[in-house]
């Protein structure tokens, strides 16, 4: 069984008298309880992991609104002293061409055998990159923890839907699959999102802030001994979709918006949407983004560099606006936002007492789904991975469900 790789000698042979106990005891189960054979064997394997169980391989997966590409992260887990420690020992981006980008860009306007076909064939493609990128490096993960692809996040009408189906990855794979992290959360009434700081604080606690300029810029940090998260403004899916106007994938290096030049008068409209005079906990969805921020970048009437100059402005600002500013501060800055130099260079005039450390180019890129792997091993075992504190849920919740392909 896979779970013996993590066991010292001694845990195996615990292991190994258990499994002689189950198996003797496994046709009774079976006729007398009317059991199925699966669920006893990840009774039996969730039993013995949570025996010893403190180091993990685990793969994750994110695909995000950014529609850059499929991140697989294969990274360790491991805890020692109630301190957690990881590695990201392989990962890669498997970066969607144009036809797929389009498709899961207009997921959201598909009719419903569309989209569901979709979510099949997304799964399909996710299970054969975990397949191919495991041969690869000749990886044997303990599971695969996949957030998929958001669609739909309307948690004012209780709604959050990822396509990417854990079924299909975990048929096409081999391998377990741990997935559906936020529906939980969203039907307690939270937010769902953002999950990311579940493993900020407890992976990254040296920072004070934790940002992530992805598709949609987000932040975590402690205070009053809790940790409090949110969604700041859309980054990268502006921005990207700006430089698509333009024939480009996204703006190397800012270097279109440093053409460009910040409009005050579109500054101010976007400073002023109602959204950013919510109180926390918040969080965006594209929906959002096509209804309320682009119709304002398009009546606008100016050119892309324009409009990017100005949009990175505005992201910066809005950061600015949460950050407190009354004495030094550390943050750690991630995700593809950070390769933007016009807006690390806004953000730096508006933090001036911020110290912003843009870690290496692993952590940069594969952050989330390293995070998503790290949540998918609390799911595993158990624990709470998305923070009543962040989502505005009831109590902390253990999200995620579990498939387990015949083979496990």
């Amino acid at each position: 069984m896979w779970l013996s790789f993590s066991l010292s000698p001694q845990m195996r042979f615990v292991a190994l008298a258990l499994k002689q106990i189950f198996l003797r005891s496994y046709n009774l189960l079976c006729r007398d309880f009317s059991i199925s054979k699966s669920a006893l064997i990840f009774a039996y394997a969730s039993y013995i992991k949570n025996i010893k169980m403190n180091h993990f391989h685990v793969l994750g997966l994110m695909s995000g609104t950014s529609l850059d590409g499929l991140d697989l992260a294969y990274c360790t887990f491991t805890k020692q002293n109630d301190q957690w420690f990881y590695e990201i020992v392989e990962a890669e981006t498997a970066e969607y061409d144009p036809p797929e980008q389009d498709r899961l860009y207009n997921a959201m306007t598909a009719s419903g055998w569309d989209l569901v076909r979709l979510h099949k064939d997304f799964g399909h493609y996710m299970g054969r990159c975990v397949e191919q990128f495991c041969k690869k490096y000749n990886l044997k993960p303990y599971f695969v923890a996949s957030h998929g692809h958001t669609v739909f996040h309307r948690t004012d009408l209780g709604i959050t839907f990822q396509i990417g189906s854990p079924a299909d990855i975990a048929a096409q794979s081999g391998l377990p699959v741990v997935a559906d992290f936020r529906s939980l959360d969203v039907a307690m009434g939270g937010q769902g999102a953002p999950l990311v700081p579940t493993g900020d604080r407890l992976l990254f606690s040296e920072f004070d802030y934790c940002l992530n300029l992805g598709g949609i810029a987000n932040i975590s940090y402690e205070e009053n001994q809790q940790r409090l998260a949110f969604d700041i403004a859309p980054a990268n899916i502006l921005l990207n979709r700006l430089a698509r106007r333009r024939g480009m994938a996204y703006d190397r290096d800012g270097l279109l918006a440093r053409e460009g030049e910040v409009h005050a008068t579109l500054l101010e409209q976007l400073n002023k949407l109602d959204f950013y005079k919510e109180a926390a906990p918040k969080s965006l969805g594209r929906e959002w983004i096509d209804s309320l921020v682009w119709p304002i970048l398009e009546h606008s009437g100016l050119k892309e560099e324009d409009l990017l100059a100005t949009v990175a402005r505005h992201i910066a600002q809005q950061i600015g606006a949460v950050i407190k500013k009354e004495s030094p501060s550390k943050l750690l800055a991630t995700g593809g936002g950070v390769y933007h130099a016009v807006l690390m260079e806004n953000l730096a005039r508006e933090v001036p007492q911020c110290q912003i450390v843009v870690p290496n180019s692993k952590i940069i890129a594969f952050k989330e789904a390293l995070i998503f792997a790290f949540l998918g091993v609390l799911r595993w075992t158990g624990q709470p991975n998305s923070l009543a504190s962040v989502t505005g849920a009831p109590l902390d919740l253990c999200g995620g469900a579990i498939y387990l392909p015949p083979r496990h």
